[in-house]
């Protein structure tokens, strides 16, 4: 069975709004870089594109962080209702990070009247150097 394989580079879907180029640059882009890339894209071709990017699982962030620089309007003029929540999802102030179970159990504090239970054993011995006067602990 033969394959046939493009000759030419890759090329963005038929519906992304930007150019491969542009596209590169905004996924590579760090978040000193990414506003000065944004604001050379018109502001509908920026709605639409932050939408894009919304709706794909592994540019959902970048989505967000495009819609960040779109005005509610324009969202919602591309994507409609669901520019809207974009919109509000873009906006929304980052949640805490989760606890992690295991952390939590580390910095356990004893209850009043409870006492601390160690599990690392016996004191060491201070080790003496000889000739000073200083006893020094090498734990």
């Amino acid at each position: 069975m033969t394959q046939s394989h493009p000759t030419s580079g890759a090329e963005p879907e038929i519906d992304c709004p930007v150019s491969l180029e542009t596209l590169g640059s905004v996924y590579r882009a760090d978040d000193y870089d990414l506003p000065l890339i944004l604001e050379q894209i018109p502001p509908l071709k920026r709605a639409q594109f932050a939408a894009y990017l919304y709706g794909k699982s592994h540019t959902h962030q970048l989505g967000l962080k495009v819609a960040r620089s779109c005005d509610r309007e324009d969202l919602i003029r591309v994507a409609g209702e669901i520019g809207a929540v974009i919109h509000g999802q873009a906006h929304l102030k980052p949640s805490r990070p989760a606890v992690d179970p295991a952390a939590a159990l580390t910095k356990h504090k004893p209850m009043p009247g409870q006492k601390k239970v160690s599990l690392a054993g016996a004191a060491k011995p201070a080790i003496s150097l000889g000739g000073s006067a200083k006893i020094r602990n090498f734990d």
